[in-house]
């Protein structure tokens, strides 16, 4: 247990980088499991491709990431070791210009080793002017949060690809009927059926579903009302008499199921402009989303009760890849693109929680010695204090991790 301790002492000193040797049993358990791996992504991309896009999406975003790290921090002057994909042992490596690049057995994430990551990190002299902490604060400040800068600018570039190409999800200013009620009803009655657009209601224009619904229920039972709808391209205007709604006696009730809301192409700078404003809004929603992934009550409240608030439960990239599946199957790539680009918002802002061993612990760190740094005389924090917090946040990462895997298997998001 005191290896371990240590092991993990000492991937949090250097960034959550790992020991550079390369192990012969450690690299031959690594290509069993990379074999492994490539077998189950072969099985997947056959049985539900929708999922593997999704999940090759992740992939490269995860790759981006460490993209972002890697450039700035060698941009900035720093020594970089390492660039590997996964976690785990070693399945491939290569040298070049001093890096190591390579791959890692468990697709799990990945990891850019800058070596000198504070004070526990320890370094050749000859070299600790390349280190991170030896760098300018805005220097540190960009490299420690350029893999979240780059989240975001996935995230931009792929709403801006959707809603130039594909469009945006927005009021059309058509009604058009989705469905009927069976049995009958004024709609039914009217001779209106699925995919007609409604124009007016009572002789009031309307443009949107809730317009819609606000004329509806403004009539009474009984009351003679005029309807205008296009059939194709034929307008047709007739008048029905409502009747009462079965599930809320005294107001009326129509017989349709309406939406006006569907993908509308935008030109390029205003496919820019809502993607700009969109992102931000993902932004705001996904900082109070940490709070409610990193509440553990939510994950005992889902544990105990199967009616739980959907909104609160935990999940990991099992049940965020089988909704991918769905969104695939019923909206196709540009729903794929969308939730990915959401999720990349989501953990641009999560990384960036002010805790050690994300990377915004790191900046709150950099943050700090700044700060308490006067007069010439550079501060260094000392990170041996800060080791318990980062155990303890980790020890609820693998509760999180453990209960949205046990609920993403049992309890599949996507029904």
């Amino acid at each position: 247990m005191s290896d371990f301790y240590q092991r993990f002492r000492t991937e949090i000193a250097a960034g959550g980088a790992v020991g550079s040797e390369a192990d012969p049993r450690a690299t031959r358990q690594g290509h069993i499991a990379g074999v492994i791996v490539l077998l189950l992504l072969a099985w997947l991309a056959v049985k539900n491709p929708w999922t593997f896009v999704f999940v090759a999406g992740l992939l490269a975003s995860v790759f981006l990431h460490e993209v972002g790290h890697f450039v700035t921090a060698r941009r900035s002057g720093m020594l970089v070791t390492q660039f590997f994909m996964g976690f785990g042992p070693r399945v491939w490596s290569m040298h070049r210009d001093g890096v190591e690049y390579g791959i890692r057995a468990l697709p799990l994430g990945a990891f850019v080793r800058i070596i000198g990551m504070n004070n526990l990190d320890e370094v050749d002299a000859a070299d600790e002017s390349r280190t991170y902490r030896a760098q300018s604060y805005p220097k540190r400040m960009l490299v420690i949060t350029a893999g979240s800068l780059m989240h975001l600018l996935i995230a931009l570039t792929l709403f801006v690809a959707v809603y130039s190409f594909a469009g945006r999800i927005q009021e059309t200013g058509k009604v058009a009927v989705m469905q009927l009620v069976e049995g009958d009803t004024p709609a039914r009655a009217a001779g209106i059926i699925q995919d007609d657009v409604i124009e007016s209601f009572n002789k009031v224009r309307v443009h949107t579903r809730s317009e819609l619904v606000d004329q509806i229920v403004s009539t009474a039972p009984g009351d003679r009302v005029e309807v205008t709808y296009l059939h194709g391209k034929t307008r047709q205007t007739t008048t029905v008499t409502m009747i009462e709604n079965p599930f809320s006696p005294k107001i009326a009730y129509f017989g349709v199921g309406a939406w006006s809301r569907d993908y509308v192409r935008l030109s390029p700078p205003t496919a820019v402009w809502r993607s700009f404003r969109d992102m931000v809004s993902d932004v705001a929603m996904s900082v109070r989303g940490v709070v409610t992934v990193l509440n553990p009550i939510n994950s005992v409240e889902h544990l105990t009760d199967e009616n739980a608030d959907i909104n609160t439960r935990p999940s990991t990239v099992v049940g965020a890849s089988q909704m991918g599946g769905t969104v695939g199957r019923q909206e196709g790539i540009k729903g794929v693109i969308l939730m990915l680009a959401s999720i990349n918002v989501f953990v641009g802002v999560f990384n960036m929680l002010p805790l050690l061993p994300f990377d915004g612990g790191h900046a709150a760190i950099a943050t700090y010695e700044r700060l308490r740094s006067r007069r010439g005389k550079v501060y260094r924090a000392d990170i041996s204090k800060m080791i318990p917090v980062a155990t303890t946040v980790v020890a609820l990462l693998v509760l999180l991790l453990f209960t949205g895997l046990y609920l993403d298997i049992t309890r599949p998001l996507s029904g």
